[in-house]
């Protein structure tokens, strides 16, 4: 694909001002439009810093003040955009067969006047940093990833701190809301604007608490998730007494021959897997599936270091194949990885403002930034067309007696497709 020095092909520049005068209607006024429009192809550019300044410069602006009361104090609504941005991505990208994707966004700052700024843990040091963490959700589709919902995470000191609260403009009726619990709102709002997806996917930062994993089972909703190795798996007997084992316990009782080698075809890479059928006497964390669904407990090994175990826990409905879990598996892994150079939340991590609202207003408009690029590069004319389905492979179907019952991925035609 032959691409400008931005990563963006031949044509973005008016396909670009459609876009803005498609959103432009979120402004009361014609000036804001205008340096709405100059933010964001400043946010597409190739320029190495991207804030305020910078971008203000490279619009022709005087001072930067414009952006800065756009960003800051201008009256109009991030949820508005934010509406707009899902709108768009779905009319471009929206495939049944897509994923909802629940991930972090975290940036590193100095100071603490930066709304919701604080010690957490951030998965991009591994480590406990002074940062801001939003929860995302991205619409990961076989053309393309793009972002489609937020939270900012505000961490408990932020909401008990009256003064912090003022100083940061954080509402009056914004209460504490874990993770978890904003994830779900995101869901949420993507099922009632009848988003079309097939699978949500969760990082083991989610998995691991029951809220996202209850949610999806009450509404009977398809996951994939990335679970930790200590995941509480429940074994109920037949004297009903509970005892509870774990991922890496099961992983010893699996044979060599149940393993089964297994290429990406979009990236080449190889890893051995093995399924485990959960259900009847063995239950993740108690949780029952879905009335004509089952769990499936999948582990995938490294080839050169059979040491190397990462662990998926897939709702599904029965008899879905081997296979399809798998590939559900894999693109939860890709879509799941901090974005690539160049390929970031535009601009996310180089804002310079503190408050609530212009927060909200700065992110929502890095999200229609990246939106756009990504709906770019999937619809030129001379995109790489989406990779064809895997062959389908035996259905995972749940385990008897013991609940510990693995199986080899034979071949075989599986006709039942999740939705």
């Amino acid at each position: 694909m032959t691409l400008v020095a931005n990563g963006l092909p031949p044509g973005w520049a008016s396909q670009l001002r459609q876009l803005t005068d498609r959103v432009g209607h979120v402004f009361a006024r014609p000036e804001p439009r205008v340096v709405f429009h100059d933010l964001v192809e400043g946010l597409l550019s190739d320029l190495p810093k991207k804030n305020c300044w910078s971008l203000s410069e490279r619009a022709g602006h005087s001072h930067p003040g414009r952006m800065q009361a756009l960003l800051s104090r201008g009256a109009w609504s991030a949820d508005a955009l934010e509406s707009e941005v899902r709108s768009y991505v779905i009319e471009h990208l929206g495939d049944p067969d897509a994923m909802l994707v629940i991930r972090d966004a975290q940036v590193i700052k100095r100071g603490d006047k930066s709304v919701g700024v604080g010690p957490q843990h951030c998965t991009l040091t591994n480590r406990v940093e002074n940062c801001q963490v939003a929860v995302m959700l991205a619409y990961a589709a076989p053309a393309g990833t793009a972002y489609v919902g937020h939270r900012l995470h505000l961490p408990r000191t932020w909401i008990a701190d009256s003064v912090r609260r003022r100083k940061a403009g954080i509402p009056a009726d914004v209460a504490y809301a874990s993770r978890p619990e904003q994830a779900v709102e995101l869901l949420a709002e993507a099922v009632d604007a009848a988003v079309p997806f097939s699978w949500v996917s969760l990082d083991d930062g989610y998995a691991q608490h029951p809220q996202v994993r209850d949610w999806c089972v009450q509404r009977a909703l398809p996951y994939i998730a990335a679970v930790p190795a200590t995941l509480p798996l429940i074994r109920v007997g037949a004297t009903r007494s509970a005892t509870t084992t774990g991922p890496e316990q099961i992983l010893g009782q699996i044979a060599d021959s149940y393993w089964h080698r297994r290429t990406e075809r979009t990236t080449g890479r190889t890893h051995d897997w093995a399924l485990v059928g959960l259900g009847g006497s063995l239950l993740v964390g108690g949780e029952v599936p879905t009335r004509g669904f089952a769990q499936s407990l999948m582990m995938r090994r490294s080839v050169d270091n059979p040491h190397d175990v990462a662990y998926f826990v897939a709702h599904a409905r029965r008899r879905t194949p081997a296979s399809v879990l798998i590939s559900a598996a894999e693109r939860r892994h890709r879509a799941g990885q901090p974005e690539q150079p160049g390929d970031e939340l535009i601009g996310l991590d180089q804002y310079q403002v503190r408050t609530w609202t212009a927060w909200h207003h700065t992110i929502t408009t890095c999200m229609l930034a990246h939106a756009f690029r990504t709906v770019q590069l999937a619809t030129a004319p001379d995109a790489c067309p989406a990779p064809r389905k895997p062959r389908q492979v035996a259905a995972c179907r749940p385990g008897v007696g013991t609940g510990v019952a693995s199986h080899p991925l034979r071949s075989g035609s599986g006709h039942q497709r999740t939705s």
